[in-house]
């Protein structure tokens, strides 16, 4: 509750009156002290008083791409039995308030408000709570209180058709590649026994009825594998302009590419960051699309720590490093990473010369921004 400079005055007043009037023994001034004491009052009870208003908020759409349309759709309904009135209300989207018209709202009545959702730039915009400022009449006091909870709106990076995905040294009877190597759980056909087959590979209903042992042929039906590491290191990303790293949102740009691309071609695909994003926001992800919204740049300078899980854990086949100008310097350190995943990918955003194509040995692809990104990892022959 805060009161209000007319509300500082006259309580003011109403002191400097009471106090002078039993000084001096002057009726007139006690009581105008009094009535301005009492406005006070009645100014902190009216104020006090908690509407019942039922908040509803709705996004439509709540995931978006960068620069695609959003807005909110929020409704105000008085659940209470009494009009509420000298209500000044205000929305929270994002960093800007958005006026809420509550002048006279009437028992069982709502009032309705749409507006756009700013997705000029990649993030999660938190839009809410509703802020209610209740004054008195005479404006003496002012009590602000949070409604509703907070909805987030997810702005996605931009995403750019890719006709090319590598496949790295997975192989698939159900995938793009059929060329399957041997001796997996997943029966495929029979064969005749040859001298060094195991004996637990025979079936034997089929050899009683052929009269010959027969051996099962299994196939590796897993699929290959893509693990997209994005660099979101601050080192890797040093160029700022107003605040914003260029190259940062082209990388987020190229993995949200990628990830696309990997899941209309049906391949397995794991989206990791060498920061961490533990402390991404309160929101909660619900796809590597929505961790490319949250993810930040962190402080971290070192790679290696990031190359050491990947080593050890080998999530995948295929590596594709996405990095910014910062990162090219540690080319060396990935390309250690060729012994434990057939197929490494680099992708250089925001570099102002291209790195060499062999640099350290590694598939690597040099661009601008997204949509050049996309355009030369499709002109990549060899994976």
């Amino acid at each position: 509750m805060g009161i209000t400079a007319r509300g500082v005055g006259l309580l003011v007043a109403a002191v400097v009156l009471l106090g002078a009037g039993f000084r001096f023994a002057y009726p007139e001034m006690v009581l105008l002290g009094a009535a301005a004491a009492a406005a006070v009052g009645y100014a902190v009870v009216v104020a006090a008083r908690r509407p019942r208003l039922e908040v509803t908020r709705v996004a439509d759409p709540d995931r978006v791409a960068r620069g695609e349309p959003a807005s909110i759709t929020l409704t105000v309904r008085n659940g209470g039995r009494w009009p509420v009135a000298s209500l000044v209300a205000e929305d929270r989207c994002g960093d800007r308030a958005v006026p809420v018209p509550l002048l006279r709202l009437r028992p069982g009545r709502d009032t309705t408000v749409r507006y756009d959702v700013p997705t000029i730039r990649r993030g999660v915009v938190p839009v809410g709570p509703l802020r209610v400022v209740r004054r008195d009449p005479l404006g003496l006091v002012a009590l602000a209180r949070p409604y509703g909870a907070t909805v987030p709106v997810w702005v996605h990076p931009r995403t750019h058709p890719m006709s090319a995905v590598p496949t790295g040294a997975g192989r698939s009877l159900d995938g793009r590649v059929d060329a399957v190597p041997h001796g997996s759980i997943t029966f495929d056909s029979l064969r005749e026994y040859v001298v060094g087959d195991e004996l637990r590979r025979v079936h034997w209903r089929t050899s009683a009825r052929v009269g010959e042992l027969m051996v099962r042929e299994n196939v590796d039906t897993s699929l290959p594998r893509i693990v997209v590491l994005l660099d979101n290191r601050a080192a890797a990303h040093p160029d700022r302009v107003d605040g914003v790293a260029e190259s940062f949102e082209s990388a987020c740009e190229a993995a949200a590419s990628v990830v696309t691309a990997a899941h209309r071609s049906d391949l397995p695909v794991v989206l990791l960051l060498v920061v961490p994003d533990d402390d991404a926001g309160t929101a909660e992800p619900h796809g590597p699309l929505d961790r490319l919204a949250a993810v930040r740049l962190g402080a971290v300078d070192d790679l290696q720590p990031a190359v050491n899980r990947l080593r050890r854990d080998r999530p995948g086949d295929t590596l594709v490093l996405l990095t910014g100008p910062g990162g090219r310097a540690d080319l060396g350190a990935v390309g250690a990473l060729r012994g434990a995943y057939p197929s490494v990918v680099v992708g250089v955003l925001g570099a102002s010369e291209p790195a060499p194509p062999d640099a350290a040995g590694l598939v690597v692809v040099s661009a601008d921004g997204g949509a050049g990104f996309a355009a030369e990892w499709d002109r990549v022959r060899r994976w």
